[in-house]
Order: structure tokens, then C-alpha cells, then sequence
């Protein structure tokens, strides 16, 4: 039975960032993924700049990646009306199979433990952690981050209560190319029962991501049908899947999304990126908002583990504390939007204020964003 100081569960952004930052402050650290690098993920592959003080201090310059930059955004409603607006912070593009593995390639190169296995289960006995791996192997930890995700089959293990929600939504995620399509613009598109988001990554590929309705969807039982008759309802969406070229036969991913409210710290994990909350797409920010979890997470646990006397509780509460601070008005802001902007009526009404009063939507866009994270 190995025994270990800290066990991250998952390696995407949030699990990958928080293993590089602890172990460059000098922690040993066994991260359990259990998926190969590179691999694509549902995700708008639109990453905010505040991101990326904090992860040249870890020695981590995304700029390697020869990203596009972004600091134009065009919204429509359903009907195709147009807001068009500059972005406070801008952001980047880049692919999740290309960031992912960037990452997983620097911590192995510090030293990070990586093990390729699923964890089956986690249970915490006599104040450390038993980890089940799918080779039914036992190890303990004494602290264990869970970044696995969305939704997982460790959330139902663990009896989060999200879990047993209905999940309303469905992503989609596919590559296409168009080179007509501007470097440096996100557009979000409004259909009806979801909205659409495009943007550019680093490889020139045309990220489209969609989030739909299940109530939207279910009539019509695959992505093919439903991006025709539904999403081309919007005469954007329309042009452009008329004049882009898919990139591969089949979308990249497709994943149920639940927004229902989560646990911050469960059973003693702390939760990091998606598996502590989700903000809606339509704030575009939730690939910065899962690194910085990870900064957060780091601090926490490097501050009480170098302590003389270790304080689980004091860990947990100031970890607690720390994210809500960070993201709590965040995802209620997210929320809100979506209420308004998924409402034909609200929709058309925010449209006109916003056309009226054009220095609304930067204001409402800074809103989900944080200051720089360094």
C-alpha cells in the first residue's frame, strides 16, 4: 500500500496547473489521470489574459503556443441582431488538446508523479485518504485535490447532490475551417434553446462549441439534424456553416453539463475547476476560472502544510473562503445572463438597451472576469 503526501484526481487544467505549482514550490505530488495526452474536450478554447501573469510565474508561457489573440466580441440574439463590442481584457485562443498536453509535458519535465489509471473511489478514514484506482490498487494521501471534471462517476461515489440532478444540457464541440474568419473575434450566437459560440484557436482551426437544451435537442437525436435545423435558424450560424469546411467526420466531443450548484469541498476534497462550479459558457471564462481555482487550492495547501502543526479544518475553511470571494459573484453573474439572454423577450429587450447604450456590454463582460491573476 503506497502511501503519499498529495493526490490530485484528474488532469485537465485546473489538476495539470495545481500540480506544477506545487510541485515547483518543492511538494511531492501524484496526479491520477486516466486518459492519454493530447485528447479534445468540450470547451469554448477561449482562455481571458488574466490567466496568464499567474502561469508565466510557474514558468508556463502559453505565448509557446503561438495563440490567436482576441479582443473583439459580436453577439446576436436568435433573430441574428448584432452587438459588437472591444473585450476589457481580451483573451487567447487555444485548443484544449494542444493546452492539455502543453501542460502535462511540464509537469512531467518538474518531476510531477503522473499516473495513467482511472480512480474508482476515495474515501477518507482516520483523517487521510484511501484511493481506489481501476486496478483496484489502494493508496493513501494525506490531502487530495479532485479535479475530475464536470460531471464523474466519483461525484455519484461521493453522493454530491448535483448529481442527482437531471442534467438540462448538452455540448457540442467541433473544429471547422474558414479563412475568412478573423483571428481576433469571438462571436456568440443566440438559437433557439441555446446559443453557439466561434473563435479561432492556435492551430487555425474554427472552435464551435454549442450548448443546447435537452428539450431542444431530443427532437431531433443527432448533431447533424439539429445544427440544421435549428442552429442555422440563426442566419449567422447559417452563412457560416454553409461556407466552413468540418475538419473532422464526426463532432469532437460530446458531453452532458450540469449547472446545479456544487460543493466547494466534499468529504474533505477540495474541489478545483468544473468540480467546484460551472459558469455558463456565455461568460466565456471558464478555463481561467479553473486555473485560478488551481492558484488558490495551491496556496491553500502549501500555507497549512508548512505549518508546524497542520490544520485540516483551517485549510478547508480558508479555502472555502478564498473561492467564494473569487468566484462566487462570478457564477451568479453567469447565471443571470443566461436566464436573460435564453429568454426571447429579455433577449430582444437587452439587445436594444445594449445598441442604445453600447458601454453596457463591457461593463456586463467584466463582470464575469477578474482582474489580472499573478
Amino acid at each position: 500500500m503506497e502511501k503519499i503526501n498529495i493526490a490530485i484526481v484528474g488532469g485537465g487544467l485546473a489538476g495539470l496547473v495545481s500540480a506544477i505549482h506545487l510541485k515547483k514550490s518543492g511538494l511531492d505530488v501524484t496526479l491520477f489521470e486516466k486518459d492519454a495526452y493530447p485528447n479534445h474536450k468540450v470547451c469554448g478554447e477561449y482562455l481571458s489574459k488574466e490567466i496568464l501573469p499567474y502561469l508565466k510565474l510557474l514558468g508556463v508561457d502559453l505565448m509557446d503556443l503561438k495563440p490567436t489573440k482576441i479582443d473583439k466580441l459580436t453577439f446576436s440574439n436568435s433573430s441574428g441582431k448584432t452587438v459588437n463590442t472591444m473585450l476589457p481584457l481580451g483573451g487567447i485562443g487555444v485548443s484544449r488538446y494542444a493546452l492539455d498536453h502543453f501542460l502535462f509535458k511540464k509537469a512531467l519535465e518538474i518531476g510531477v508523479n503522473i499516473i495513467k489509471t482511472q480512480v474508482n473511489n476515495i474515501q477518507f478514514i482516520k483523517d487521510e485518504f484511501e484511493i481506489t484506482t481501476g486496478n483496484n490498487e489502494e493508496v493513501h494521501a494525506k490531502i487530495v485535490l479532485g479535479a475530475f471534471g464536470k460531471r464523474s462517476l466519483l461525484d455519484k461515489k461521493l453522493k454530491r447532490d448535483f448529481i442527482s440532478q437531471k442534467s438540462e444540457w448538452l455540448a457540442v464541440k467541433s473544429h471547422y475551417k474558414l479563412d475568412e474568419f478573423p483571428d481576433d473575434l469571438v462571436m456568440l450566437h443566440n438559437f433557439r434553446g441555446g446559443y453557439c459560440g466561434l473563435s479561432k484557436t492556435e492551430s487555425g482551426a474554427i472552435n464551435v462549441c454549442y450548448l443546447a437544451s435537452f428539450k431542444s435537442f431530443k427532437n431531433y437525436k443527432e448533431p447533424t439534424l439539429f445544427k440544421k435545423e435549428v442552429l442555422s435558424k440563426n442566419p449567422h450560424l447559417k452563412m457560416f456553416f454553409e461556407k466552413a469546411v468540418p475538419l473532422f467526420e464526426k463532432e469532437l466531443s460530446i458531453a452532458q453539463i450540469s449547472f446545479g450548484q456544487k460543493t466547494v469541498i466534499q468529504e474533505h476534497i477540495l474541489m478545483l475547476g468544473d468540480a467546484a462550479g460551472l459558469i455558463h459558457p456565455l461568460s466565456g471564462n471558464g478555463m481561467a476560472m479553473a486555473i485560478h481555482s488551481a492558484k488558490i487550492a495551491s496556496e491553500c495547501v502549501l500555507e497549512h502544510t508548512t505549518k508546524q502543526s497542520f490544520s485540516r479544518e483551517l485549510m478547508e475553511k480558508q479555502y472555502q473562503k478564498e473561492w467564494e470571494s473569487h468566484f462566487k459573484n462570478r457564477l451568479r453573474t453567469g447565471w443571470i445572463l443566461q436566464k436573460i439572454l435564453l429568454s426571447p423577450v429579455f433577449s430582444e429587450i437587452s439587445q436594444l438597451l445594449i445598441s442604445i447604450f453600447p458601454f453596457l456590454l463591457p461593463r456586463i463582460i467584466s463582470k464575469t472576469h477578474g482582474k489580472p491573476v499573478e
